[in-house]
């Protein structure tokens, strides 16, 4: 008997510690259960201390889902900015980061309360109220600014209307035109619509008109200064209806001083620079080939140091590649003078006759001022000889036995008209010209090719500085 007794409470006593456990544990879990029932019941009471009695007031049976008017029509929202700053202008990006201080106005018929002061709220109780759900449009990144408390303002008037502002930092989208960068202007805008609510529900309007959007006076900017700037309210259509949208626009001009200092004055003296070739004898080869592919790989360096700035792949031929290209085109061009003025040089005479002509064009005056010379001379014999004889009949004796006469075995040689030899030596100068004009690269004097381009290149570079700056300033 005592066996089996054994063997049944055995069994009961194995179990004993686990039945603890679960005691254990729930015992636990309502004390914590307890714990936090009393702390939000102190919450609550510390929130009900918190809140004035007005504010308890125009809290109850209020619904911040549900707009003001619901059933009345729209509800109209005023806006007013403060630019704050206006960070960076990215032309890479098309963008700008600003920090604006965005005022809201709206009037809540549920929020009238007696008294002639208005009421300020801590931020964080908009979580109990109803706000516009305004966006900006072509923001790319925001944030709230939070330190030490998230930057957020209510203010509650007797007559119900409600002043909620807000700082934030935004990055927005700008379309930008550089075509006449950097004489260029930009006009960026910052829009703000309404994400749920049509026309129907919500109205929004500028406070003040243009005056709504204060700050770019004094607002001081790297590269730009603010021209101009306007106000705008229209309606943006959308698949879903339309919705309200307000848009302020401002005009940006950039400051060309800084692209002129760090561009267009050391592409301009470069320019200068490769001219002082046409200065340096055409016989000093290094020097002239040293000058001008320094000028060259000096300003295709200049060129690619002005394109890290911008875009890597546009459409735009913008202004400052236009005049980087003209004066590479000048640098090159002077290059390209010696290289003609060094190939005249040595096919043809320099100025002081000591160079010859090609091969060609010598062999060729060789052969025609031989042939002229023989022909000449034959015929100045022939005239003496026709003068001897004259001489000699009019004096009255034997031509044939006269001293000055030839000797009877002596041929007479014989007489050559001068008609034909005249005709002759027409068509061979004929014949020369021809062969000098149909020789293009012929150059009495190579030297004059630097007298030109000293007088040529620069009239020309300042001609088309006048163009280019009229145009880009002025069209």
């Amino acid at each position: 008997m005592g066996t089996n007794y054994m063997a049944k409470t055995s069994p009961d006593r194995r179990s004993h510690p686990l039945n603890m456990t679960i005691f254990s544990s729930l015992f636990v879990l309502l004390f914590i259960s307890r714990i936090l029932e009393n702390s939000l019941l102190s919450a609550e009471v510390k929130e009900g201390e918190i809140l004035p009695p007005t504010i308890q007031k125009l809290m109850k049976g209020y619904n911040k889902y549900l707009r003001p008017f619901f059933d009345n029509g729209p509800v109209t929202v005023g806006m007013s900015l403060d630019i704050a700053s206006i960070d960076t202008i990215s032309e890479i990006n098309m963008d700008y980061t600003a920090t604006i201080f965005l005022r809201q106005r709206w009037t809540d018929e549920r929020l009238v309360f007696e008294g002639n002061k208005s009421l300020s709220l801590d931020g964080r109780l908009v979580e109990l109220l109803w706000v516009p759900d305004t966006f900006i449009v072509d923001s790319k990144k925001s944030f709230l600014h939070d330190i030490t408390v998230e930057n957020r303002l209510i203010r509650i008037f007797p007559n119900g209307t409600v002043l909620y502002a807000l700082r934030i930092t935004t990055t927005v989208a700008c379309n930008m035109d550089l075509t006449k960068y950097p004489m260029d202007k930009q006009t960026c805008t910052l829009q703000l619509e309404s994400w749920g609510y049509n026309v129907n529900d919500v109205m929004f309007y500028w406070a003040r008109g243009n005056e709504s959007v204060s700050g770019l006076d004094t607002l001081q900017l790297a590269q730009y200064t603010v021209e101009d700037h306007y106000t705008s309210a229209s309606e943006a259509v959308y698949e879903t209806g339309n919705y309200p949208k307000l848009a302020f626009h401002f005009e940006l001009k950039r400051s060309i001083l800084y692209f002129i200092l760090e561009t267009y004055v050391p592409s301009s003296l470069l320019v200068v620079l490769s001219w002082v070739s046409f200065w340096i004898s055409q016989s000093s080869v290094p020097a002239r080939i040293c000058i001008g592919v320094t000028t060259v790989l000096t300003m295709t360096t200049l060129m690619m140091g002005a394109r890290t700035s911008l875009p890597n792949a546009n459409c735009f031929i913008k202004a400052i590649d236009v005049y980087l290209g003209i004066c590479f085109s000048f640098i090159f061009g002077a290059l390209i003078e010696y290289a003609v003025a060094h190939f005249c040089t040595l096919h043809h005479p320099d100025c002081n006759g000591a160079l010859m002509y090609g091969h060609h064009m010598h062999d060729c005056e060789e052969e025609m001022n031989g042939m002229v010379t023989t022909i000449a001379s034959n015929s100045s014999r022939l005239k003496r000889r026709k003068d001897a004889t004259d001489a000699s009949t009019g004096a009255g004796g034997d031509p044939g036995l006269t001293p000055s006469g030839p000797s009877a075995g002596e041929a007479t040689p014989p007489e050559v008209p001068s008609e034909p030899l005249n005709c002759c030596s027409k068509n061979i100068s004929l014949l020369r010209k021809i062969v000098t004009s149909t020789n293009c690269c012929h150059v009495k004097n190579p030297h004059y090719i630097d007298n030109y381009s000293r007088l040529s290149f620069p009239l020309s570079f300042v001609m088309v500085n006048v163009l280019y700056w009229t145009y880009y300033l002025y069209f």
